[in-house]
Parts: structure tokens; sequence; C-alpha cells
């Protein structure tokens, strides 16, 4: 089997949560490389994993991975917004977690060819879909001035947004943006970028929004998680990993809803009233974990 090189976070932490020695159904609504999914099925005999990913590779490399339990195992190529509305494919009666890691993973970030890393050379994909036609691309080619200053304000949370997309409509019409490379280099000229300790690169913040757009990651996830709890059945663990302030409010702000009863009854008990964190062990074994949020609820 290959190593991919990719570590899930949190892993102890989600498992705790998900009470995964439970027998029975566990989903995993973005599978990725299976990481979480493998040690669920490592440790509990009597646990069946159904996947769902929108990136087929990152399905190959998961089946390929939990191989030994393929009799355990259903994956599907569907974004997981959709799979509530496929009911024949989860048996919500025997359903006893959900996880929602809602991170890019290493394999993808450090796959030139994805276009996900504004620090290596490759084109301005960021799809996880590469079924869709929208790209990176496409955005930066077609998105008016206005538009663009919108997504990285809201998506990226920048300033001087406007600016940054006055000269991304300037040099679009030298034909001067065509890789992850010119972005990177653009934003540093705008943001007029030194390297310094404890700052982000601006970058990572356009590329986040570039990437949220491309792939409407926001839209309808605290739909979802409503539908889900209401599907659930009492005693179903819900966690969901985030890796930016603006899904782990949308996800805060969801269970918050479930469990005040806002829309009726209350549908779930809060497990967590903060969000857990790595460790800092874990973060000197895995630095991409550090931004990593926690969040988990239980459906009553």
């Amino acid at each position: 089997m290959k190593e991919y090189g990719h570590r899930p976070v949190l892993v102890e932490e989600t498992l705790a949560y998900l009470q995964a020695s439970r027998p029975g159904v566990y989903i995993d609504c973005t599978i990725g490389l299976g990481g979480h999914a493998l040690e669920i099925l490592r440790r509990n005999p009597g646990a069946r994993i159904i996947g769902f990913d929108l990136d087929e590779q990152s399905l190959r490399a998961a089946s390929e991975r939990l191989a030994e339990y393929r009799d355990r195992v259903k994956l599907f190529q569907l974004d997981f917004r959709e799979s509530l509305n496929f009911e024949n494919l989860i048996p919500f009666p025997e359903v006893r977690g959900v996880l929602a890691d809602l991170g890019i993973s290493s394999f993808q970030l450090d796959n030139p060819g994805r276009g996900f890393s504004f620090n290596l050379e490759g084109p301005l994909d960021m799809r996880m879909d590469t079924r869709q036609k929208t790209t990176a691309e496409k955005i930066l080619m077609t998105y008016p001035e206005t538009r663009l200053a919108e997504i990285f304000k809201k998506y990226g949370e920048l300033h001087h947004t406007r600016l940054l997309a006055r000269k991304i409509v300037s040099e679009r019409k030298l034909g001067l943006i065509k890789t992850t490379s010119d972005l990177k280099r653009l934003v540093e000229e705008v943001y007029r970028w030194t390297p310094q300790k404890h700052h982000l690169h601006p970058a990572a913040k356009v590329f986040q929004a570039l990437r949220i757009e491309v792939n409407q990651e926001l839209k309808d996830l605290d739909r979802f998680l409503e539908n889900l709890a209401r599907k659930c059945f009492p005693g179903a663990r819900i966690v969901v990993i985030s890796f930016h302030s603006l899904e782990d409010r949308l996800v805060k702000n969801a269970f918050r809803k479930l469990a005040s009863g806002e829309s009726g009854q209350p549908v779930v008990k809060i497990l967590t009233r903060k969000p857990v964190r790595p460790t800092a062990e874990e973060v000197a074994a895995n630095p991409r974990s550090h931004s990593a949020r926690l969040r988990a609820a239980e459906s009553i």
C-alpha cells in the first residue's frame, strides 16, 4: 500500500467524541485518504464505514488504504451535502457517528497539478471535483472587479480587496496571470509582502478564498447539519473538524440553533463548549494541524 504522507488530525479526540467503539455505521462525509476511517475500522470490528468525497484521486487512495476492510466499507464520489437526498445509501437507524473533516489534505496540497498551494508552481485549478467546469483560473479571468473584491473580503477576510481585484483585472488583460506563482507574485506586490515571523502570507488567504468559491465549500453547510441531526436517531454523534473561522462559525451557530430549539424542539446536545484544538505535541508532529477546530454534538 502506498503511503501518501497525510496525517489525519485530532484522531484520538475524534474517536472519543464519536464514541467509535460502538458497533454500527459511521459516516465519513469527507473521507479523503481514509485516515480517520482506518482508525475506526482497526479498533472496532463491529464498525462499518460509509464514505463520501468529491475528489476522485482521494477516493481511489482511500479505497486502497482501506482494502483490508473492504467488506465493511462503501465509498461514493458524492458531495456530502447531497448525500441526504439518497436515503437508500444511509441506514440512519444504524448510524452511530458522523464525521465531517472539512480540511484540505496534504495529498491535495502537495500535488502541484491541483493548484491548491501558493508555494508550488502549478495551474490555477483548485477543484475538488475535477468533473466540474469552474476553476480558479476561470474565476480570476471572468469575474468582475467588484465580485472578486467581495470574494476576497468574505472568504479570505482580507483588507484592501478592491486594490487586489483591480490589480488582477489589470494583469489578466495583459495575460500575466497563468499559474499559482503568477498569482502569488501579484499578491505580494499588492500587499508589499516581506516574510515576517508569525505572520500569515496574504496569498494563503487569497488561495483560501478562491478555493471556497471554486468548490462552494460553505454553501448549505448549516442546512446539511440541521437535516442530518433531524435524520439521526438519539445517541448518534456528529463531529465536525474545521480549519478556518468561517467554517467554525457556521458549525458553532448551527449546533447552537439545533440545541436551543429555535426551530422547534431541541434535536442535539452540544458536547464541546469550546472548540477542541490539537495538542502542542500534535502540532509539532504535524504543523498543518495547528488551525484545526473540532466541535461535537449528540442527537437527542
